[in-house]
């Protein structure tokens, strides 16, 4: 046998020998046979990695492999989010080599992580681990990945819909608290659906009075097609309109940043009473809003600009008229009403 099995405590360890260097790994398995099917591929994998020339990365040195390889490709909050996985969330599998990462051990570390961070904050690290892995596994550095498991369940909150009698007070209570830059991109959110990041790079040169289109150029999806604008919209910007350049900029001409609407957004909630309305809640009330004045799921599809419909009805609240409709006629049937 090319590798030995030993045991520490109750978990079976691997030893073995390739070009004069000593190897010994865990294989995180208490029960003899799983431990030893474990330790032959492992052990075949490290001899293969041998042959090639090549050495199985730890986990940190992959996630700093897969940085430089995407720095320039990748947004940069997507590369903000797997430097700050790197630095602080690695936990106990940060010097494992990536083909030593067992789904006990991966486990534990979403454990560790769980313990000071949400369930939903969890299931996106377990993302990032299993992308930065999968990453590997397409560069061919190991077969398959060696993890697997499933998503934390989540209790699905509430979540608010801008009200329609109230949104033409809400966006006066935006026009108070906020600047010119602040009060066009929170319209095109509404009117148009853009995410908040879409509003800061939005352009003028992008939108067509004539046609009624507008066509954002820099998007998550990197999709480039063009998007009706209502007349409201379209009145509203006709005054501000300029040659060229960003449409929402602060006053000195600089550019936003992330989450630049948050605070106008805050306080106009709080001066009408609305709770729970955010940038990313005004994309959802206008798929919802849509869905209720009877546009098609594929319709609001292609205006959110997702690639899965799945994920657009994730935006949609459920219409409840209809049933407010029904409640009323059984009060009526009852002799409540």
């Amino acid at each position: 046998m090319a590798y030995t099995l030993v045991k520490e405590g109750k978990v079976w360890h691997v030893r073995w020998t390739l070009d004069g260097k000593r190897t010994k790994r865990s294989t995180g398995e208490v029960e003899r046979g799983r431990a030893d099917r474990r330790a032959a591929a492992m052990y075949r994998d490290a001899a293969l990695w041998a042959r090639n020339g090549r050495t199985v990365p730890t986990l940190r040195e992959l996630v700093a492999q897969w940085l430089v390889a995407h720095q320039h490709i990748a947004s940069k909050s997507h590369l903000e989010g797997m430097e700050r996985f790197g630095r602080l969330h690695l936990f106990g599998l940060a010097e494992m080599q990536i083909d030593e990462l067992t789904t006990t051990a991966v486990e534990a570390a979403r454990g560790e992580y769980v313990a000071s961070h949400s369930a939903s904050g969890s299931n996106h690290w377990y993302r990032l681990l299993r992308l930065v892995v999968r990453w590997a596994v397409n560069r061919s550095v190991i077969p398959a990945v060696p993890f697997r498991l499933k998503a934390i369940k989540i209790q699905r909150r509430a979540r608010t819909t801008l009200p329609v009698g109230l949104t033409a007070a809400w966006l006066a209570a935006v026009d108070e608290h906020a600047s010119e830059g602040v009060c066009i991109a929170v319209r095109l959110m509404i009117g148009l659906g853009l995410r908040e990041a879409e509003t800061f790079t939005a352009q003028w040169q992008w939108l067509d009075f004539v046609r009624a289109t507008y066509t954002p150029a820099r998007t998550k999806g990197k999709e480039a097609e063009p998007l009706p604008v209502p007349q409201w919209l379209l009145d509203y910007l006709r005054p501000l309109r300029k040659p060229s350049g960003l449409m929402a900029v602060r006053a000195d001409g600089r550019a936003y940043g992330r989450q630049f609407t948050r605070k106008a957004i805050a306080d106009a909630n709080a001066a009408i009473g609305v709770m729970g309305v955010t940038a990313h809640r005004l994309r959802g009330s206008f798929a919802t809003l849509m869905s209720e004045s009877g546009a098609p799921v594929q319709s609001i599809q292609r205006a959110l600009r997702h690639k899965d419909i799945r994920t657009t009805l994730g935006y949609l609240e459920s219409d409840l008229h209809h049933i407010a409709l029904a409640q009323e006629r059984m009060a009526t049937a009852w002799g409540f009403a």
